[in-house]
């Protein structure tokens, strides 16, 4: 790491930062060469990139800190009598959006959060393809890092500008009903949509960054899934809340999987709009 990232106002969120984009480097040799693809419990695919990210990460977050566990996608089979004795931990996607780096898309990423007490304390969002990396936590702020020698914060839009359009972003692989009749009811609110597919958890980054301004989702997720994106959307200047509209958090319980959500600017004059629509 360069002494660019010296003075980020966490004192692990620079190592990680090292840690993830590391993780992308073991990820590249894999990518678009035909590697073999297995099933895993849940029928969710996982390639040998995901296992050597994960154990990359898994030894550098260790010798970080041995006192804060780690819950990663690929060693979830935790029991929650010994989850729920955690206050600290680390939430580990190693690769998020494993079809699309099956497929050949470079929209994957590795994804780090540090939760303490169920809320995420920061998280950062790295991009093994272009080396791009995206981090931030509340209180901290947000950043997006484009090499390992630039840095330089993001922020949201609290509303598009008078020459853009109203951009919702969505996952190009996974919608519902209840997500097309919430797009339909936020049409009429704020006018005509913009849609933006982008896959992983750059859905959040696109909003951290001012680019979009929404994404719902009323479609299954995983904590490993969202709790990074939140830490820079939350860094940024925006918030991720569930149908009840409450800060979106992760304390122990026995399902990894999370309730439906929306992610918006936090000041949104359409907020509660978007909150009651989601709820249908």
């Amino acid at each position: 790491m360069t002494d660019v990232f010296a003075d980020l106002p966490h004192p692990l969120l620079a190592p990680v930062i090292d840690l993830c984009r590391r993780a992308g480097e073991a990820i590249l040799p894999f990518w678009r060469s035909g590697v073999e693809v297995t099933a895993k419990s849940d029928n969710s695919p996982v390639t040998a990139a995901d296992l050597a990210a994960h154990e990359l990460l898994v030894a550098g977050l260790k010798a970080l800190d041995p006192s804060i566990h780690i819950l990663s996608e690929e060693d979830a089979n935790i029991p929650l009598s010994e989850r729920s004795q955690w206050q600290r931990w680390w939430l580990v996607d190693p690769l998020d959006g494993t079809k699309e780096f099956i497929a050949g898309s470079d929209e994957f990423t590795v994804n780090v959060a540090l939760i303490e007490n169920g809320r995420v304390v920061f998280g950062v969002v790295s991009m093994p393809t272009n080396d791009r990396c995206y981090f931030g936590g509340a209180g901290l702020g947000a950043w997006r890092s484009d090499n390992a020698d630039h840095i330089e914060p993001i922020k949201v839009r609290q509303q598009p500008a008078e020459s853009e359009a109203f951009t919702v972003v969505a996952s190009r692989r996974h919608s519902s009903p209840e997500q097309e009749k919430l797009l339909a009811g936020l049409s009429a609110v704020v006018g005509e949509l913009k849609l933006t597919n982008i896959g992983s958890s750059l859905k959040f980054c696109l909003l951290a960054q001012g680019s979009a301004d929404c994404y719902p989702r009323l479609a299954p997720t995983s904590q490993w899934d969202t709790a990074a994106a939140q830490g820079v959307l939350e860094g940024a200047g925006g918030v991720v809340l569930n149908l009840a509209g409450d800060t979106f958090d992760y304390p122990p319980r026995e399902s990894l999987l999370n309730a439906f959500f929306v992610a918006l600017p936090g000041e949104a004059s359409w907020r509660q709009a978007l909150i009651e629509l989601a709820k249908g």
